[in-house]
């Protein structure tokens, strides 16, 4: 059952990436819904695109979206979509590839089943709880780096605490991002302030199959479908270095979120 309804996210995902990637090179509305957080109209048409896909694939689920006025309803609901139509939409209008269609199914306030399609990179990332993530059908390892030095993240610049890291390529996309970790390609990935679940909430599962350790960024679970549908940052790490990652990183988030 797991396999098929995958395979019909998946396949709603890239109908949806496909309508995205289709508007990317033409003129098309954009305007800034706060200072800093740009959207466009092919983000709504996207968003329209998936609730009404995945509505008629699961009529009794509920629905987070970030393009979609909330709903208290949804916390009544056992299972949810969590969707962001286009997570990385800064790339997405800048022309960059590094944006993606991001759909999670949460049961429980856990996620069960995840997808990030990002047709600019022809990737197809897709995980079930329980059964592996993948990407474009090569299974995901996070890596068995051991020591946080020369630790890979993807970051524009290393502060100087952190000079024995390695900085690697960063795609807007915060789902891609943490992607990379359950794909072996960074080590650690980590922010420090309020963050949705539509962001997070798919590659939280791709991590979490491919054997990564995440959390909210001072080491605590995350939990979905929550009634402010946010948590206090991400850290994303491979299994290895997550304790030696909160060690060194809890005093910054400590100090992000304000606490004595």
């Amino acid at each position: 059952m797991a396999d098929t309804l995958l395979d019909a996210l998946a396949a709603i995902a890239a109908e949806a990436a496909t309508l995205a990637h289709g508007r990317a090179a033409t003129d098309f509305e954009r305007w800034e819904k706060a200072p800093g957080n740009p959207v466009c109209e092919i983000d709504l048409a996207v968003d329209a695109l998936l609730r009404e896909r995945l509505s008629a694939l699961l009529p009794d689920a509920g629905w987070l979206s970030e393009e979609s006025a909330d709903d208290p309803v949804r916390l009544a609901k056992r299972r949810v979509w969590i969707v962001d139509p286009i997570d990385g939409t800064r790339d997405y209008i800048r022309g960059r590839p590094g944006w993606s269609v991001s759909v999670a199914l949460v049961e429980d306030g856990q996620p069960v089943l995840g997808v990030l399609d990002a047709p600019a990179r022809h990737e197809r990332w897709r995980a079930a709880a329980g059964e592996g993530a993948w990407r474009n059908g090569v299974r995901l390892t996070a890596s068995d780096i051991a020591r946080i030095a020369g630790a890979r993240t993807p970051v524009d610049a290393l502060p100087k605490a952190d000079r024995d890291l390695v900085a690697v390529a960063k795609p807007n996309s915060i789902a891609l991002r943490m992607a990379m970790v359950a794909a072996g390609e960074a080590d650690l990935l980590a922010t420090f302030r309020w963050g949705n679940e539509w962001d997070v909430a798919a590659a939280v599962l791709l991590l979490r199959e491919a054997g990564a350790t995440v959390t909210d960024s001072l080491g605590k679970p995350l939990r979905f479908n929550t009634p402010r549908a946010q948590a206090f940052g991400v850290l994303a790490t491979a299994p290895g270095i997550h304790a030696a990652a909160v060690d060194r990183l809890r005093p910054r988030a400590i100090a992000a979120l304000g606490r004595p």
